[in-house]
């Protein structure tokens, strides 16, 4: 056991100090303690939704669901027409997963207007970019005529699958039959 011991904590040729008490677990190892083919960068997955489905007008809280991500730091803004919303902007801080990833959620509290453009814009390490989650604000009737258009679409499938089915069913009743005579 002495020597397992003596073994662990003999330094390592070409540790610096710092990667010397990581290896022993005495502190946490910030990311820029190894070179840079030890860091690892897992880009965010970014989501917008509203909290409540209602009606345009009304108090809703937008969410911007923020997760799978690695190293923790991060910057989440929200911007309505381009504009950034500071106020109402409230964040749940970063939640560390299992898998040494984090996830946040970051909320804006607003009434929404139809035609207005939601934004939330995630700045991270893993990316070159912003990463920009856009949402709409819908009127009832807006909605309501998607939804029509949608269900046509779908019925229309239906219709057409249908035909075609009936239209193969017959030709193949119909291949079984030879002329007869003519060549006889």
């Amino acid at each position: 056991m002495t020597a397992v011991l003596e073994a662990w904590s003999r330094p390592e040729p070409g540790f610096t100090e710092k990667q010397q008490t990581a290896k022993h677990g005495d502190s946490l190892c910030p990311p820029d303690s190894f070179p840079l083919p030890f860091v690892l960068l897992v880009q965010p997955k970014v989501t917008v939704y509203p909290a409540k489905t209602q009606a345009l007008q009304h108090h809703n809280l937008l969410v911007c669901s923020v997760s799978g991500f690695y190293p923790g730091s991060i910057e989440v803004r929200w911007f309505r027409n381009d504009q950034e919303e500071k106020a109402g902007v409230v964040s749940t801080g970063l939640i560390q997963n299992g898998d040494w990833t984090f996830q946040t959620l970051v909320m804006l509290e607003t009434v929404p207007q139809s035609g207005e453009v939601y934004t939330c814009q995630v700045e991270h390490p893993s990316v070159m970019s912003p990463i920009t989650v856009q949402w709409r604000a819908q009127s009832e009737s807006a909605q309501s005529k998607l939804l029509s258009g949608v269900g046509g679409f779908v019925l229309g499938l239906l219709f057409l699958g249908a035909g075609l089915f009936i239209h193969f069913r017959n030709q193949k009743g119909r291949s079984g039959l030879q002329p007869t005579g003519l060549l006889s």
